[in-house]
């Protein structure tokens, strides 16, 4: 491996986007750094050379996983291999804990600089992960305020860079923009659709989410459903799923890889708690967060949970701004209610978007740039070489 390589381990959509501004960032202090490791489309139109697809790792819930262990702890056996024996420049896992966190852990034993960015969740469940983070890498770059006093306590260094898509987002979108390119009305009401980028995700949610919309479709005959579908295999999945529960009276707009599109242009979002609750809240759409996992993992996610909410708006408030149905909470009457309110009821839907506003200046902090400056800092700490010079 060239001695200007740094490895990046990014396990989902989310962690594909964090990974390719860092790599721009870093990018700008040398030029000829070259990236590896595992990572999606963004990263890849970079020039960065994934040994595997990125969606090998995206693996929802503690039960679920168990099905792909055997692939997963292959992977990972074969990066620490790789890497021990030509090692990086840096090593930077971008969330997936689970994968992420050992092979940090192995790698910087062997000497290699090693830095986590997005936070593991300590704060919210498995509070004693903080020690494995300890062991596990240099640095933290963590993406919201509240997360860097749990760190301090330990003494692992941690720093808030702030969420690049706070900086990038909404951008030059605009409703009408977004309605057109989507083809639909640029007048009547819309309601969108994200039920999650991962196959579980929309196995959980999916049918709900489709069966809500269609009967408020039947109340309101105006209104417009758009469901953004993440990639090609979730395209495909939704797809069926239309199919299988609609069937020829089905009048959801299903929207390939146009996700930023379907929350400008919507007037409400349905959404699967996750990165895409923290994009609904930078477009300042109204909202109204699902969560569910199989019986038996959200029981044991449940006796861990160490604070009130799942959702980043709130967890970013301190307080209940958007409201969360989990698990068995999550019913087709129940969506269909309060949907109607986040759609037509105009003080609900202000004060939801106040607040959003709010919490968007806290989180645009230039994230790229900081992330990269915290890169930089680790590597000529741990071997003394500054970034341009390598």
């Amino acid at each position: 491996m060239a001695s200007n390589s740094i490895v990046i381990i990014a396990g989902e959509a989310s962690g594909d986007v964090l990974g390719a501004g860092l790599m721009r960032a870093l990018l700008a202090h040398n030029p000829t750094l070259k990236f590896e490791g595992v990572g999606g489309p963004a990263m890849l139109e970079l020039g960065f050379h994934s040994l595997v697809p990125m969606e090998r790792l995206a693996v929802m819930g503690l039960v679920e996983v168990l099905g792909r262990l055997p692939e997963l702890l292959a992977l990972r056996r074969r990066l620490r291999k790789r890497y021990t024996d030509t090692p990086p420049l840096a090593m930077i896992g971008i969330d997936a804990p689970d994968f992420n966190l050992n092979l940090e852990t192995h790698l910087k034993r062997a000497g290699v600089p090693t830095v986590h960015y997005v936070s593991p969740s300590v704060w919210a469940w498995r509070e004693e992960r903080v020690f494995t983070v300890a062991k596990a890498c240099h640095h933290v770059l963590a993406l919201l305020p509240f997360e860097v006093p749990y760190y301090s306590k330990h003494q692992i260094p941690a720093t808030f860079v702030g969420h690049r898509l706070a900086d990038e987002l909404p951008g030059q979108w605009t409703q009408e923009k977004a309605r057109n390119q989507l083809n639909i009305d640029t007048q009547a009401p819309v309601l969108a659709l994200l039920p999650g980028s991962r196959a579980m995700e929309v196995k959980q949610l999916g049918r709900d989410f489709v069966l809500a919309a269609a009967e408020l479709q039947k109340r309101h005959p105006q209104l417009q459903v758009v469901m953004a579908a993440a990639n090609e295999a979730r395209y495909q999945q939704l797809q069926d799923l239309l199919q299988e529960t609609l069937g020829s009276d089905n009048r959801v707009h299903l929207a390939l890889e146009q996700t930023r599109a379907v929350l400008a242009a919507a007037d409400a979002v349905l959404v699967a708690s996750g990165t895409a609750t923290l994009e609904t809240m930078l477009f300042a759409k109204p909202m109204l967060v699902c969560y569910r996992l199989s019986g038996l993992s959200y029981r044991m996610f449940k006796r861990k949970l160490q604070v009130p909410y799942v959702s980043l708006p709130n967890l970013l408030a301190g307080t209940g701004v958007v409201e969360e149905l989990l698990q068995d909470q999550v019913q087709v009457e129940t969506l269909v209610d309060k949907m109607q309110d986040l759609l037509f009821d105009a003080s609900m839907r202000e004060q939801q978007q106040q607040a959003f506003h709010g919490m968007h200046d806290m989180l645009a902090q230039d994230a790229d740039v900081q992330a990269a400056k915290v890169v930089a800092q680790v590597i000529a700490e741990q071997t003394g070489r500054k970034l341009q010079d390598v």
